[in-house]
């Protein structure tokens, strides 16, 4: 017996069918991907402050200006003997001494010398109730000293960083959340990630002027410290 094959012809519609399908399953498999922006926001008060105080004394020999600048650390060690266990990280270096010429009244005269002795003392201080007693003994003192806003920390500052770190990441996925769901899908294996580093305002001092026309802390203002991630999700 011969048997004849005859080749087979395809509608064009059932072709058109076959290639639809063929097109369309590899997009089916791969379902995609997402990229997202998470952002975290942590407020807090400051609870903690870095300062630096300078005892300055001008005369006409060194000896005499190193003495006034000695007698200026004694008494202000005195006042504060019962404060020092409240102050970290003290330090008082040694005296520093340099000269100054002073300007002349008219051309041709002799210039004066002046020795300059100065001692700084740094320190910080976890009770900010302290600052103001400080500031006014300072004052008292003749201290020189400068007090802004980036003195001023938190002494869980590190932590408050991740937490705003903890708090852009559920950000991130809460946003791929929405949008795979809107999809009809959900969100898979993180493709990539970057870290933006947090950010921190300087706190806001409020001022309030001292019976010594000298001003003195009333209240330090709330810092921010701000972090952002961009992943990119799988979507299944």
């Amino acid at each position: 017996m011969n048997l004849t094959l005859k080749p087979v012809t395809l509608k064009p519609l059932m072709l058109a069918g076959l290639l639809a399908t063929t097109l369309t399953t590899p997009l089916v498999a791969l379902a995609g991907e997402v990229s997202v922006t998470g952002e975290g926001l942590v407020t807090f008060a400051p609870d903690s402050a870095r300062l630096q105080f300078t005892a300055t004394a001008e005369a006409a020999d060194p000896a005499a200006a190193t003495d006034q600048v000695a007698d200026i650390m004694a008494a202000w060690r005195e006042a504060t003997e019962d404060l020092m266990p409240q102050l970290g990280d003290y330090s008082d270096a040694d005296v520093n001494l340099y000269t100054r010429t002073l300007p002349v009244d008219e051309r041709g005269d002799t210039p004066v010398q002046r020795s300059v002795a100065t001692q700084t003392i740094r320190f910080t201080v976890s009770d900010l109730e302290l600052l103001n007693p400080i500031l006014a003994l300072a004052q008292q003192l003749g201290l020189q000293y400068q007090l802004d806003a980036q003195q001023f920390f938190h002494s869980r500052e590190q932590a408050f960083e991740l937490d705003a770190l903890g708090l852009a990441v559920d950000n991130a996925l809460a946003r791929c959340d929405f949008v795979a769901k809107r999809l009809g899908q959900k969100c898979g294996e993180v493709i990539s990630i970057s870290v933006n580093s947090g950010h921190s305002p300087m706190p806001m001092m409020m001022m309030a002027e001292a019976k010594a026309s000298r001003d003195v802390i009333s209240s330090v203002g709330p810092t921010e410290i701000r972090a952002s991630v961009n992943a990119t999700f799988a979507l299944e």
